[in-house]
């Protein structure tokens, strides 16, 4: 299997009609400057020349804004820099992230002529209240057509949702995503809300009227909604923002986050819980009290399942004095895993 680079292009606030309430793209991508024609050239060149394998499956991604919101003329010329780079064999697809009720044929029409692959929309509730709430200025009936003309033009369809927004509970976060799947997208970014500095949420949460999700709680919704998706095939390629020098432990002097469930390994937080479920669900099964189980997974879910700081180690010591044992091996696909109980107390009286 090709293995697979992004070459991420930000584009920050470019193409927005506005600030929503959760959001500063300039904080979180870390770019100050105005992208240009000669940036994003600039930008793919050094990534490709990061990249040593030829055979490698290379996209160019047009983040951080709503890209078809940007002026036609800016967007053709960002597109044609990129599509020079397929041309000349390069680069192999081109992505783009953008608003919902920056859709429609003509658009859509447009991309393809540059061979776009795969758009991403900006959905993050599917409740019309929370999203005037959070200042998003659409509503989700456009989120349903945008969605379905996408796909019938031939594009890889992905949706971004985000989990805390002011006055959203877990249920809306539930029904957020069974809308979502019933649209069929191939892929979802789940991204738990972080109050950044310079935004109208910051304000809200000095003042004391919002108050952000609690990491526990964050992680408990996050592990609901992956599981959903996981179990209607759709792709879960992001929990949590990815961590940088701006978003960053809100103790950090350079970090753009006041509050809110940050976790520099969030989604590992995310799936060694779900390990964790899995681990006890086999074990309450059982009409027998366990000593030591072994789960066998492939080396790379190995510490997921151990949990961050051998989190699910210790606490199935403490909660059932149950010791585990990881295994690795290579045969078994990447999120399946054997799990076998080795000793139960009658074992160990036995002896």
């Amino acid at each position: 299997m090709k293995k697979e680079y992004i070459i991420p292009v930000f584009v920050p606030h470019l193409g927005c009609p506005n600030d929503c309430i959760f959001c500063n793209q300039k904080s979180i991508s870390g770019q100050k400057k105005e992208m240009t024609k000669e940036e994003v050239q600039k930008t793919i060149e050094e990534t490709l020349k990061q990249i040593n394998d030829i055979e490698a499956e290379k996209e160019i991604a047009f983040f951080g804004g709503s890209f078809t919101g940007i002026p036609e003329e800016k967007q053709e010329e960002f597109l044609q820099c990129a599509y020079e780079y397929i041309k000349q064999g390069k680069v192999n697809s081109i992505r783009i992230s953008t608003r919902p009720d920056y859709i429609d044929k003509t658009v859509l029409k447009r991309l393809k002529k540059y061979k776009v692959k795969t758009i991403e929309l900006g959905v993050q509730s599917a409740n019309d209240y929370i999203l005037a709430r959070a200042g998003r200025g659409h509503n989700f009936k456009q989120v349903q057509k945008a969605s379905k003309l996408i796909r019938w033009y031939g594009f890889t369809l992905g949706h971004q949702m985000m989990v805390g927004l002011p006055e959203s509970t877990r249920i809306d976060e539930i029904n957020t995503a069974k809308a979502l799947i019933k649209l069929k997208p191939k892929m979802i970014r789940i991204y738990p809300v972080l109050v950044l500095k310079g935004t109208k949420l910051e304000k809200e949460y000095q003042e004391g009227t919002y108050d952000p999700l609690p990491l526990v709680q964050a992680v408990e919704t996050s592990k609901q909604l992956v599981r959903m998706f996981a179990d209607h095939h759709i792709d879960v390629i992001r929990v949590g923002l990815q961590n940088t020098d701006e978003i960053a432990d809100p103790t950090s002097s350079k970090s753009e986050i006041v509050a809110g469930p940050f976790h520099p390994a969030f989604r590992q937080l995310v799936e060694s819980e779900m390990w964790y479920d899995a681990i006890v669900g086999k074990i309450k099964k059982l009409n027998v009290k366990v000593k030591e189980v072994e789960v066998t997974v492939n080396p790379i879910d190995s510490n997921n399942v151990i949990g961050h700081k051998k989190a699910n180690v210790t606490k199935l010591k403490e909660l059932y004095d149950v010791e585990l044992i990881v295994k690795q091996d290579k045969t078994i696909k990447q999120g399946k895993s054997k799990i076998q109980i080795t000793k139960t107390y009658q074992d160990f009286k036995e002896k």
